[in-house]
């Protein structure tokens, strides 16, 4: 499938515009099956010219400064990298010529992907369906936002792989097919600087089923305000099949009597006993618990198999993680939670959180949630970094700090001294930001592995 598309390709003019990780597979898939072509690459940066992939191929023209999205017009085809802002574009760029690596891949294999978004939980979720699908036995992949390019696992694909397929809001943007089963974990604010507001943010998630065609299936969360409003509001094709924590009436994945159920109208199964050892804990992990339990249900995976899945799979980096325990004080590294609720949850899922290291890049985020339920925790010292952490201490302070403690730093570095001095020993030290890293680091796992090194020194 994926040869027919490329074939339509090989008359046209490409240029890929941005070439970070996605940029650069979609460049080795079109130079593997068009050697001589001449592909040509805009960038900000200067240095991709210098990039060892492309260096010396001397049919790659590179456009690239400030300039580097100027002349888009003149060219075919232009393959978007997610981290190309939307509104960047030129408004007068026809939106035909525009597409990307997931357009053509989920064009190509929609039939076979399982799509995966939300503003949190994605990753976890991707991966746990992919834990229990290949705990079942089943031939699977894992691709898409989690950091593995889908144009790198095309030769790996037969026609019973099952592909699960994490999916961003930006490469949910400019789509034409969605996968056979959409799900679609929750909303809430986040990359507001990539649109031009909140709205847009959400509309850009819902491409995740918007183009899909009767039979195909969709799984989402009942319990969330804003999904649950765009599910009534938005032409679904979809087979829909909610879940909740909330209501054991639905069409789906449910809670009841402390068993993962699940039902299609017809039968009610058990699936898994929430009270077993796992190592996902918290409430927002039951959520994506029960999205992983809907689609393999969905796909025919044994009760007992899911099961197994969900009680071996051990997380992510920099998800909860435990980095250990030091000095008597232990300490986790949350640094994936870039948004107010992540860290809620977070603080709820840890027992005994003593110190709150949070804060950094500022985008604009609503934090007055966090700032209330922070006032009512039992969190006593909130070592607070950068203009985010300003920006959450003022609203601390006006609420009232009570027996709290404010500590204000520009350096993350400076958090390790005041962590070691005032967490009470036997207490926990917890790393969830509720904002991004960009001040200081790349993303999120760079401030993650420094928070890491900093405690295990």
């Amino acid at each position: 499938m994926i040869e027919k598309i490329l074939a339509d390709l090989a008359e046209k003019s490409i240029v890929l515009l941005g070439f970070g990780r996605e940029g650069q597979a979609s460049y080795e898939l079109l130079r593997n099956h068009f050697p001589k072509k001449q592909i040509f690459i805009a960038d900000s940066s200067k240095e991709v010219c210098n990039n060892p992939l492309v260096a010396n191929d001397p049919f790659v023209n590179f456009v690239t400064g400030s300039g580097y999205l100027a002349e888009l017009s003149k060219f075919d085809v232009v393959f978007r990298s997610p981290g190309i802002p939307i509104w960047n574009l030129d408004p007068k760029l026809p939106v035909e010529k525009v597409t990307s690596q997931t357009d053509l891949f989920l064009q190509a294999y929609g039939d076979q992907v399982i799509g995966v978004t939300g503003t949190k939980g994605k990753s976890t979720t991707a991966s746990l369906i992919y834990h229990i699908l290949k705990t079942a036995g089943e031939d699977a992949l894992l691709v898409g936002n989690i950091g593995n390019p889908a144009f790198h696992y095309i030769d790996l694909i037969t026609p019973q792989t099952l592909i699960v397929f994490e999916l961003s809001s930006h490469q949910l943007e400019y789509i034409h097919k969605a996968p056979h089963i959409a799900v679609l974990l929750n909303l809430f604010q986040e990359h507001l600087d990539a649109y031009a507001g909140y709205l847009e943010y959400q509309l850009a998630k819902m491409n995740i089923f918007r183009n899909q065609q009767t039979g195909d299936l969709v799984v989402f969360n009942a319990d969330d305000p804003l999904v649950s409003g765009h599910m009534t509001t938005t032409e679904v094709k979809g087979i829909r099949y909610p879940f909740s924590l909330n209501d054991s009436n639905v069409k789906g994945g449910f809670i009841e009597d402390g068993k993962v159920m699940f039902s299609d109208r017809t039968t009610t199964t058990e699936v898994w006993d929430i009270h077993q050892d796992r190592f996902l804990c918290g409430e927002h992990n039951l959520k994506n618990i029960l999205a992983a339990t809907n689609v393999c249900m969905l796909l025919g995976i044994a009760p007992e198999m899911i099961g197994d899945g969900i009680a071996t799979f051990k997380g992510l980096e920099h998800r909860l993680e435990y980095v250990g325990v030091f000095h008597g004080i232990h300490f986790y590294n949350d640094s994936i939670a870039t948004i107010p609720e992540a860290s809620i949850e977070a603080i709820k899922a840890i027992p005994k959180v003593d110190t709150l290291v949070a804060g950094g890049f500022d985008r604009g985020i609503d934090y007055s949630a966090l700032a209330e339920f922070l006032v009512g925790s039992g969190v006593r010292n909130l070592i607070l970094v950068g203009a985010a952490g300003k920006r959450i201490g003022k609203q601390l302070e006006a609420l009232g700090l009570g027996d709290k403690k404010i500590f204000y730093i520009n350096n993350f570095d400076n958090f390790r001294e005041i962590a070691l001095r005032e967490t009470r020993p036997g207490n926990v030290c917890l790393l969830s930001p509720a904002a991004a890293s960009y001040d200081e680091f790349r993303n999120f796992e760079e401030r993650g592995k420094r928070f890491r090194e900093l405690v295990k020194r």
